[in-house]
């Protein structure tokens, strides 16, 4: 553990980009703490609006670990406004147009195909996103074949509801500084979900807009792959900031990416697209780290985002840590291994996307489909 003024010393060498002055001196350090779960560091900027807050945030995870050392663990980086019952007033307050005003980013993680690794990637993108400092939430919406659960080592969770305003409200699961919801959490792992698509859609519904996800900086929505009535459900019943959708290097996998791509893009979705992510885009073995053998093709996602015209966000290889990570509950982004260093860079772009879309485009509306 650290004591205050280590930590306070090492974020003094972060300066706000407008005032030039460091955060510590300036006031913008609420309070900080070190204890068995890391450090904690509440952030007070003037205006809960401030631009460059969430860069700030990621500066700060990024100077804790290089001052005090890369192994240091950060429990939460979280922003509290000094204008704090403004702020809570805001976030309480449903609107028809955003029934979750508390969260700030929706990030929509699909995939033209099943069997390309796309809930590997939501998952492992939410706690890369939890390790960079920001609040995150992961709504499995996957609701045909969860594989949230067993990846949380979470197969028997069972969610609390309690009453909020005169609501049933459902409480998510916390781990690894991740708030999940998944339908896996309310079914037996042995029993397939046999139903039709207005049931699938309502059901999804009510983990949205009763799951007391409280507020967030991203909620990362694992889709099932391809192109659903569960797609309709989200864009109409919330305003996605944007899409990642996921692919493999193989030809048939990148001809369904396309119509992904396509999906979003249409005239009555027109969710942006913050990018492609290409999974298995290598073989690694364990015992030869500096080897990469191209199984399933090369450069396919890269040629499709250049043709696209998205970004690519990041290539994940086939790597025996990452299959074993997911099927033992243990993420491997939790980890300092190269494959958890691909998905930390993975998140780092998704912020870097996000951030550059929420400056140059007005908020997604929630989409209306007559």
């Amino acid at each position: 553990m650290f004591t205050k003024e280590i930590i306070l010393d090492a974020l003094r060498g972060i300066n706000h980009p407008d005032t030039g002055l460091d955060i510590v001196s300036s006031g913008m350090v609420g309070t900080v703490s070190s204890g068995e779960n890391g450090i904690t560091v509440v952030l007070t900027p003037d205006k809960s609006n401030d631009p460059v807050i969430s860069s700030l945030r990621s500066t700060c995870v990024k100077v804790i670990k290089e001052k005090l050392g890369p192994g240091t663990k950060i429990a939460d980086i979280r922003i509290e406004p000094k204008v704090v019952v403004e702020k809570l007033a805001s976030v309480k307050k449903k609107t028809e147009d955003d029934p979750l005003p508390g969260v700030a980013n929706i990030l929509a993680v699909s995939s033209g195909k099943g069997g390309v690794g796309k809930s590997t990637i939501a998952v492992n993108l939410a706690v890369s996103l939890a390790r960079l400092g920001y609040r995150t939430g992961l709504l499995d919406a996957d609701i045909f074949g969860p594989s949230v659960p067993v990846m949380f080592d979470a197969a028997g969770f069972r969610p609390k509801v309690i009453k909020l305003d005169n609501t049933d409200m459902i409480v998510p699961m916390e781990k690894y500084g991740v708030k999940v919801l998944s339908i896996g959490f309310f079914v037996d792992p042995s029993d397939a979900v046999v139903w039709r698509g207005p049931m699938a859609s309502n059901f999804l519904k009510q983990l949205i807009t009763q799951g007391d996800w409280g507020e967030l900086d991203y909620l990362v929505v694992d889709l099932p792959p391809g192109t659903s009535d569960i797609h309709l459900t989200l864009v109409q019943e919330v305003p996605v900031t944007g899409a990642i959708v996921v692919t493999t290097p193989q030809e048939v996998a990148l001809a369904d990416a396309v119509k992904g791509i396509a999906m979003f893009r249409s005239d009555k979705i027109n969710v942006p697209v913050l990018g492609l992510v290409e999974n298995m885009s290598w073989f690694t073995p364990a015992e030869l780290p500096d080897n990469k053998y191209f199984i399933f093709g090369r450069e396919g996602g890269k040629n499709l985002a250049e043709k696209s015209g998205v970004p690519l966000l990041g290539q994940i290889p086939v790597v025996q840590s990452i299959c074993e990570g997911g099927d033992s509950g243990q993420p491997v982004a939790l980890g300092d291994s190269a494959s958890g260093s691909a998905f930390m860079k993975l998140a780092e772009e998704v912020v870097v996307r996000t951030e550059e879309r929420n400056r140059t485009a007005g908020p997604t509306a929630r989409v209306k489909i007559n």
